[in-house]
């Protein structure tokens, strides 16, 4: 199984960029639920951390596909260094803010210089595995479940230590770490610069228009949107419910298994060549990981809680896999960065919206109130999939060694 992964990783400087790659994606597993736990901790208000991780999100979401046509025209190091910069130190300045317990306004303001500044470094590694694999789509394939899996190690990861250091150390602690990784990760990416794709011509960037003028790429921010939405109404959901079952600092390891599961997937899922076609292998994935969330809101364990989300798991990194691979095409390559910006920002508008609603939930009738919120965008992910087969059918190449 591991043979596959070993070709891609021994491909010049292959191995660095996806493993520094790794480290800068570590703050979006943990500014979300860093946000809900140091601001529920310090203000005593799910509410407020709800908003505040939303505010963190629609920033974001408005930021990233500007970042990511910046990237395709001028180059990776030349836009993300100094963004970098600006995310972690909206982290740091959320952090005091939060320890201090300032006005909200302050939470606010650090929450959209986090997000101005927070690109898509998932996009940017594939789109650099794009341009050092060219022309081999069967390990194209490969790379992308690699770095899907690396993005569940990351919610593996990322959760537990957030957790641990607000239980631990400080509520505020894990934006510290947050902070630390995206610098870190970050800087060492873009110093990579023998990998790195080359800059599309000024002219030909703006003469395209965005992206989402395409029939498929709309399709599916509209789908990632509602998928968005049921990964962020889970995160506080779960806060919530370790919260009522006494014992908060288990949220990060229940949160953990959803991604462990997903991590396992994207493993195996990568191993292999399949025959389906990219369009139907997506539309399997989400409803499977759509019924699979339903069951939720039967749980009254940690426990079981644990169990199902490992189990449910299981289906998402084949959907976003999938999902990347129908971007990869159907947008030209010169734009594939703000293609897969664009699904990540779909995903946080979803993220946003739903955490949000689900906080509020939470102070209104408790987990079990949110869960029904994750529930209801498995329902519309679903609807949102199942009728825009169509269009992505259009157009998608037959798999890769297939």
């Amino acid at each position: 199984m591991l043979t596959p992964y070993r070709d891609v990783l021994s491909r010049p400087g292959a191995l660095t960029f996806s493993a520094a790659a790794a480290i800068a994606r570590l703050p979006m597993s943990m500014v979300g639920i860093g946000v809900v736990l140091a601001v529920s901790s310090l203000y005593g208000s799910y509410t407020l951390a709800g908003a505040v991780s939303a505010t963190y999100i629609v920033a974001q979401a408005v930021a990233a596909p500007v970042l990511g046509g910046w990237v395709d025209r001028f180059g990776q190091s030349r836009v993300m260094r100094p963004a970098t910069v600006l995310a972690g130190g909206g982290m740091l300045l959320l952090a005091a803010a939060s320890a201090m317990q300032a006005p909200a306004v302050w939470l606010f303001g650090a929450a959209v210089l986090i997000g101005a500044g927070s690109g898509s470094f998932g996009s940017l590694v594939r789109a650099r595995w794009t341009w050092v694999l060219a022309g081999d789509g069967r390990a194209v394939h490969t790379a992308y479940s690699l770095e899907s899996a690396l993005d569940e190690l990351v919610f593996v990861v990322g959760p537990v230590t957030v957790t641990m250091l607000a239980t631990a150390v400080r509520p505020e602690a894990g934006l510290v770490v947050a902070a630390i990784g995206v610098v870190g990760g970050g800087l060492w990416f873009c110093a990579q610069r023998a990998t790195e794709p080359p800059a599309v011509r000024r002219t030909e960037g703006r003469a395209r228009g965005t992206v989402l003028r395409l029939p498929a790429m709309a399709v599916l921010a509209v789908v990632f949107v509602p998928m968005g939405g049921l990964f962020g109404a889970t995160e506080v959901a779960t806060v919530a419910f370790a919260d009522e079952h006494g014992n908060k600092g288990a949220a990060g390891f229940v949160l953990a298994t959803f991604a462990l599961g997903s991590l396992l997937a994207g493993l195996l899922y990568g191993a292999r060549a399949w025959a389906a076609p990219l369009h139907r292998r997506f539309a399997g994935a989400v409803a499977a990981l759509a019924v699979g969330v339903c069951l939720f809101v039967l749980v009254d364990s940690l426990w079981a809680l644990a169990a199902v989300m490992f189990a449910v798991g299981f289906t998402i990194s084949p959907s976003i896999i999938t999902g990347n691979g129908l971007v990869q095409a159907h947008v030209p390559p010169g734009r594939l960065t703000e293609g897969l910006t664009w699904v990540g920002t779909a995903l946080n508008v979803g993220v946003s919206i739903a955490s949000s609603l689900a906080g509020a939930q939470v102070d209104a009738g408790g987990a079990r109130a949110a869960y029904l919120v994750v529930v209801a965008c498995g329902g519309a992910v679903l609807v949102a999939t199942v009728l825009a087969l169509r269009v992505l059918r259009a157009g998608t190449p037959e798999p890769a060694g297939a």
